[in-house]
């Protein structure tokens, strides 16, 4: 007789499935034991292992997803699972804003405003804070009394070790959230420069690393002597905390500059300040998702940007794009050979900025440089609008008010560029990008799509049945996109069914 029942499904490794193993087990041992469901002492035993071996089964699944990138949820997997694979990921970007500094009065002697000096939105217990990242001075006697100077959504810190010559000297930075490349670093030996491995570093290069952990806290690490310069002596790291999309404010919201401020000749001024333009640049954290999606990417184009799929790739690398798409003579007979159009979506839609797509130039042309003959073109994408128009019957004792709130955040949802993870919206897509069944680009907006969506939302009793109950611009029809066209939500028109009146 075998001691183990047959079942071979090691799924089943739950308290109750491991209960009736145990169970199944004893029986095919003690005959005589039958009563399982007594507070005996065996029976305590029994579901304690059961217990106990639930615990270890949750731990070993959780191991298990954790060890892969494509199933990792914690941040600080993913983190280690990327960096196996070359790839990491970037923090927080902080925004910079140009700013106008003004006197009441033309003074008397110059006004220097050093850097760090802050500037932020009037709030007072969430104020968005800004520094002048250079020192900025109205001369005696200006006429109007004013001065442009930047400013950045950071602060300046500044931290001092006793490395004592160690090798493999760690530098654990107190404040977060870190900003990608800010750190300076020196000692005695003179000024240590910014590495993103040791493996090329001789043993006198002033070299360091930065690695950020999952809570964005950053560790300054040196080398081994074999592999970069141990430091000695007291070491100095200045870096910036802060950034993310919070900064991005606009125009006219910077008006409160902190402290007091004195001419040349140590007489009080009165200084306003304003922004004429918003604040740009800012971006939140790489999510995991997006590190899930872009690690395994980062492969295909390692140092260059050779084939069409790469310009995508490394122009998405970039924190402020959300999707792109490249097009050549071979999938647009409209553009020359040897050449090619980089259509640019940013972060949250719209037209991306002039900063923005030189950025996407460079990161294509120069970081990942391309073939020398072939000429790139970075563009806005081509949008093309989807009007909405709906006859619909509300749920008895249904707000009809709230109902079209939830229609209108549905269609919403379903034409947003990206999910809230930061990962591409896998609903809508360049028409490129949609293929038919042989292969050959077929980008549409289903009809049915739209329709399910209305459909399914709380307090919906149906759609009309008439043929034109239900248009997608004008029409109760797909809505067919070419191949450089990624369709957005334009207007959406509700009307109820029973009254006749608009939602």
């Amino acid at each position: 007789m075998p001691l183990l029942p047959a079942s071979t499904d090691y799924t089943h490794r739950d308290f109750d499935a491991l209960r009736a193993r145990l169970v199944a087990l004893v029986k095919s041992v003690f005959a005589d034991w039958s009563d399982f469901e007594v507070a005996s002492f065996g029976n305590v035993l029994l579901e304690m292992y059961a217990f106990v071996g639930d615990v270890l089964g949750s731990y070993q699944d959780n191991l298990a997803r954790e060890s892969r990138l494509s199933t990792a949820t914690q941040r600080r997997n993913v983190i280690a699972l990327a960096r196996m694979l070359g790839y990491r990921l970037h923090g927080a970007q902080a925004a910079t804003a140009e700013v106008e500094l003004r006197l009441a009065l033309p003074p008397a002697a110059p006004v220097t405003f050093p850097a760090g000096t802050v500037v932020r939105t009037q709030e007072v217990t969430e104020a968005v804070r800004f520094q002048l990242l250079t020192p900025a001075t109205i001369p005696a006697g200006a006429n109007p009394p004013r001065v442009l100077a930047v400013a950045e959504h950071s602060k300046t810190h500044t931290q001092l070790f006793d490395a004592r010559g160690l090798a493999d000297f760690e530098a654990h930075l107190d404040f977060a959230p870190y900003i990608d490349g800010s750190a300076r670093v020196s000692t005695t030996q003179g000024a240590f420069s910014e590495v993103d491995t040791f493996l090329n570093s001789r043993a006198c290069d002033t070299h360091f690393l930065v690695s950020v952990d999952q809570g964005d806290k950053a560790t300054v690490r040196f080398g081994t002597g074999t592999n970069g310069l141990p430091p000695a002596g007291t070491v100095v790291v200045v870096y910036k905390t802060g950034g993310g999309a919070v900064g991005n404010v606009d125009a006219g919201r910077l008006v409160v500059m902190e402290g007091s401020f004195k001419d040349a000749h140590g007489h009080a001024v009165q200084v306003s300040v304003h922004n004429p333009a918003p604040a740009s640049g800012g971006a939140d954290r790489q999510t995991v998702a997006s590190a899930k999606l872009l690690a395994p990417e980062s492969l295909r184009a390692l140092t260059r940007t050779v084939s069409r799929e790469d310009f995508e790739i490394n122009a998405r690398r970039l924190p402020g794009v959300a999707r792109a798409l490249m097009l050549t003579s071979n999938e647009d007979a409209t553009i020359p050979e040897n050449a090619g159009i980089l259509y640019v979506v940013p972060k949250g839609g719209g037209a991306p900025s002039p900063a923005l797509k030189a950025q996407v130039l460079r990161q294509v042309t120069e970081v990942f440089p391309c073939t020398l003959t072939f000429q790139v073109s970075v563009q806005e994408p081509v949008y093309r609008s989807v009007d909405v128009s709906a006859r619909l019957f509300l749920r008895q004792g249904a707000s009809a008010q709230d109902v079209a709130s939830r229609v209108r955040q549905a269609l919403a949802a379903h034409f947003r560029i990206s999910e809230p993870d930061g990962t591409p919206n896998p609903r809508i897509d360049f028409g490129f990008n949609l293929k038919d069944a042989q292969g050959f680009p077929a980008g549409e907006v289903a009809w049915s799509d739209v329709f399910n969506i209305v459909r399914d939302v709380p307090g919906v009793r149906k759609l009309g049945d008439a043929r034109m109950d239900l248009t997608l611009n004008g029409l109760p029809a797909d809505v067919k996109l070419t191949v450089r066209e990624l369709p957005v939500l334009g207007s959406v028109t509700l009307q109820d069914g029973d009254t006749g009146r608009l939602l």
